[in-house]
């Protein structure tokens, strides 16, 4: 089941930007995957990954101490 969201945006925010953002904090939160937090900000999963990275949102939630151990194996 979906649900609809109808809100007012600043003249400054465009539907683009919000849809972004909104799928950008859910996808940060954990509460959306990578692939429906793209589809939710209308763009592609490359698009997607590339805008988080400028937004300072990381793709992937990886421990550093994980990553380190698993470069010295």
């Amino acid at each position: 089941m979906s649900h609809q969201l109808t809100i007012e945006l600043p003249a400054d925010i465009t539907l683009q930007e919000a849809k972004f953002l909104l799928a950008a904090k859910l996808f940060e939160t954990g509460r959306l995957s990578l692939g429906q937090a793209a589809e939710l900000s209308a763009y592609s999963k490359s698009t997607f990954m590339e805008l988080l990275g400028k937004t300072g949102i990381p793709v992937f939630d990886y421990p550093a101490e994980d990553l380190e151990q698993e470069m010295h194996l």
